[in-house]
């Protein structure tokens, strides 16, 4: 592999591999919000969004950091009042309980209408028409959380970059296979690679936060805290299990912390960060280990989610765990070989798992994701692996990859607008 081709790959990693506070859609749609109202140059006295089925439902049902409330009408607000785009996915990180107070204020207005964009084929279409008077600035996103593709004020084109691919490949981006991505991660130099241990240190903190505390439903306290004689005992598989979840349960509720998010989200960040670096830490590896174990996760999912594009009707808890594996049967001493068996266990086990919104809920499926990704390390490490007589796996591993990528996109499209009909029938 080049020099070239290397810092391709860090500058990659580098833009999907990012802090992010509260859950992803949210923050973006209040993104293109304090967007919107910085161009209009006030606070909009109307608000109208209109979002993509997929970013619907994923911002429905999940909290919003500082607030003690969920959804989208708060997130909204807070963009309009205190949001400021430049801080990107931690757009809201300056709200206050006086802000909060105000956000409640505004709502009860009747200012913000949010309606469903049915004429797009966009998983991540975000579109906001703020108005003031006889001003009206539009602002849309697509394809990325933090890409603006279109900006107007009163009619005049400001910004016209329609990036609408549903997988977003930026300029000059690496095209990744499985191969180049353990090449990558074993061979570059270690002060190149260094910067992913963040990952783990921004990681672990809101996970330690959440089993100090009750966030959501507490599967990573509940972990924690039961007695060693039930279930899972004290050992590394409950303690990743713990953690992960914990970390997911802070983040879903809208814990005000910060963590290291994955291809546009925060549980794909802490799957593929946590279950590696408790396994490092328990089995005391060094930190050259942990670091190409991180980047071996974490360049994984991103190169699966390259196939998925952000958003998709197939649970990002599936990609992010299988990026996991890949870190785990590293760190257990596994060859490039075991490390791809651990690949189609993943694939051939919990592919199918469904996408119903951003939630407290997303910590129990994270913390399947994170198990099966032990189970799948474990047999990989044994040279075992399901073979490609047996359901959707190849012998090629980037062909297992899009045939993943394949069911998620188009075999469950009707899936996603059953599941998006049963969420919205609710309320």
């Amino acid at each position: 592999m080049t020099q070239e081709e290397r810092e391709q790959i860090i500058a990659l990693v580098k833009r999907e591999v990012v802090p992010a506070i509260g859950c992803t859609e949210p923050m973006a749609v209040a993104l293109a919000v304090a967007k919107s109202k910085e161009i209009l140059n006030a606070i909009p006295k109307q608000i109208v969004v209109s979002l993509s089925a997929n970013m619907l439902k994923n911002a429905m049902g999940v909290g919003i950091p500082g607030t003690n409330m969920v959804g989208l009408p708060i997130a909204i607000a807070l963009g309009a009042l205190v949001g400021k785009s430049e801080y990107l996915l931690e757009v809201l990180k300056d709200t206050t309980p006086e802000s909060v107070a105000e956000g409640r204020e505004y709502i009860s207005q009747q200012r913000i209408q949010i309606n469903q964009k049915k004429d797009t084929e966009e998983k991540l279409y975000i579109e906001v028409v703020s108005h003031n008077g006889d001003d009206k600035v539009k602002v849309i996103i697509t394809g990325d959380h933090t890409h603006f593709s279109y900006i107007s004020k009163n009619g005049e084109v400001l910004l016209d970059d329609a990036k609408t691919t549903t997988a977003v490949v930026e300029k000059n981006a690496p095209q990744l296979t499985m191969a180049r991505v353990y090449e990558f991660a074993t061979t570059a130099p270690i002060h190149d690679i260094h910067f992913i241990l963040e990952t783990a240190e921004l990681n672990k903190k809101a996970a330690e936060m959440s089993l100090n505390n009750s966030f959501g439903h507490g599967l990573g306290r509940t972990i924690f805290m039961e007695p060693k004689s039930q279930f899972f005992g004290n050992g590394i598989y409950a303690k990743i299990l713990a953690y992960t979840s914990a970390a997911c349960d802070a983040r879903m509720a809208g814990v005000k912390v910060p963590v290291m998010s994955n291809s546009g989200s925060g549980n794909q960040g802490i799957a593929a960060t946590l279950p590696v670096w408790v396994f490092a830490k328990e089995r005391l590896k060094t930190e050259e280990e942990l670091t190409r174990a991180l980047m071996l996760s974490h360049l994984t999912v991103i190169y699966i989610k390259q196939s998925f594009g952000r958003l998709s009707p197939l649970c990002g808890c599936v990609v992010a765990a299988t990026g996991s594996a890949c870190g785990l049967t590293y760190l257990m001493g596994g060859t490039y070989d075991q490390i791809v068996y651990s690949v189609k266990n993943m694939i051939a086990n919990i592919t199918g798992m469904i996408c119903d919104g951003a939630k407290p809920s997303c910590s129990l499926k994270v913390a399947t994701g994170v198990s099966t990704a032990v189970l799948s390390s474990m047999l990989a490490i044994e040279d075992k692996v399901v073979t490609s007589v047996e359901g959707i796996i190849d012998d090629d591993v980037d062909k297992c990859v899009q045939n993943m990528a394949g069911l998620g996109l188009k075999g469950m499209a009707s899936t996603d607008n059953f599941v998006l009909d049963v969420m919205t029938r609710k309320n």
